[in-house]
């Protein structure tokens, strides 16, 4: 006679099997992403047998410089510890950003990632010209300008956005930042930032960029007051986009440094575990399976330890370089601001993978 725990134990299986066979489809609903948010091994299990379908063994990398240009910004998120007020903060001068650069590719970069904060007298004239004495000096990708730099350029230059992409992209941008996307949700932003760009912006601005072939990546920063119906809401909010634009080349998800910043003192100084980090990147490679196959862990956030520890959670990419991260380092990151391609080579075969060189539309090199 079969006992009532063996059949109850067949169903699972069964229901585990159909669940897989949806999510392999790309027929994943919200309600099965919290299913597996509730068994997370049924979940890891998943997400490393699909990032072994969609990507194999290789593991891959980037040969970048980041430059963040100025840290004084209007802005007044909560979990900003890099901004600063005006006479209080720098802003490098164009002959100091084309000096890094000129470093840069000498060592080998194919991309530059230019960010900065929101300077209060940055117009779109101020911004193209970053690019096209970039482009003028150098053959080089340049990935800049995340969605609330674009809006801020909008609103100083009286544009549109759809106007200032373009001449964004005249200018010579190839691809841009999805940051500023903290929580896709407003309930959220109105608590970590609330003058910041609402959902809806942040997606029109997004979706324009794609419509005129300015290609994004997507982010999102978890680990602070945000929940997992939050962090879903997200991840399907990312997922829609793709399935109409497909235009992010890579999902990045970003753990909270809570460090010398208002929001990690309201919450007590606590960042996301390990087990939340490995939970939040093998849902997004469940939800974004066969849309956005790129799932990249960030060794400044995570440190290169945790990064390649990533691997086995759905991660199939470590990132750039950088050669240079001020944004993290001021909120607490303790991973350095530099990895040479050697060392990112040693700790992907560290892990048992394969390290291969990319650009940043992720055309192997």
């Amino acid at each position: 006679m079969v006992s009532v725990r063996a059949v109850a134990a067949a169903a699972c299986v069964a229901a585990a099997e159909t669940l897989y066979e949806r999510v392999r489809k790309g027929d994943v609903t919200k309600n099965d992403a919290m299913f597996l948010v509730k068994n997370p091994h049924l979940l890891f299990r998943i997400a490393d047998e699909l990032r072994r379908a969609a990507c194999g063994d290789v593991v891959t990398y980037i040969v970048n410089r980041n430059i963040n240009f100025t840290n004084v910004c209007i802005g007044s998120c909560k979990f900003c510890a890099f901004r600063r007020k005006t006479g209080e903060g720098y802003l490098l001068g164009i002959e100091e950003v084309i000096n890094k650069i000129a470093e840069a590719v000498e060592r080998g970069a194919v991309e530059v990632c230019i960010q900065g904060g929101l300077h209060p007298d940055f117009c779109i004239e101020d911004y193209c010209e970053i690019l096209e004495r970039i482009k003028e000096n150098f053959d080089v990708h340049i990935h800049a300008f995340s969605p609330m730099e674009v809006k801020h350029a909008a609103d100083n230059s009286k544009l549109g956005i759809e106007d200032v992409l373009k001449e964004l992209k005249a200018a010579g941008l190839d691809s841009m930042p999805g940051t500023a996307a903290e929580i896709l949700v407003d309930k959220v932003r109105h608590e970590i930032c609330p003058k910041k760009l609402r959902t809806e912006e942040w997606v029109k601005i997004i979706k324009a960029a794609h419509r005129i072939g300015i290609p994004t990546t997507a982010t999102m920063m978890f680990g602070h007051v945000e929940t997992a119906a939050h962090r879903i809401e997200h991840l399907f909010l990312i997922r829609r986009i793709q399935q109409e634009t497909k235009g992010f080349t890579e999902f990045i998800p970003l753990p909270f440094m809570p460090k010398n910043n208002e929001l990690g003192r309201m919450i007590g100084g606590r960042a996301p575990s390990f087990f939340e980090c490995a939970v939040v990147h093998a849902l997004a490679r469940v939800v974004l399976h066969g849309l956005c196959d790129n799932i990249q862990a960030s060794w400044v956030k995570l440190t290169p330890k945790g990064a390649k520890k990533m691997l086995d959670f759905g991660a199939n990419d470590l990132g750039g370089t950088l050669m240079e991260e001020n944004i993290s380092k001021a909120a607490g990151a303790t991973s350095g601001e530099y990895m040479s391609p050697e060392a990112l080579e040693r700790l992907i075969r560290e892990a048992g993978r394969i390290p291969r060189k990319r650009n940043t539309l992720y055309e192997l090199l």
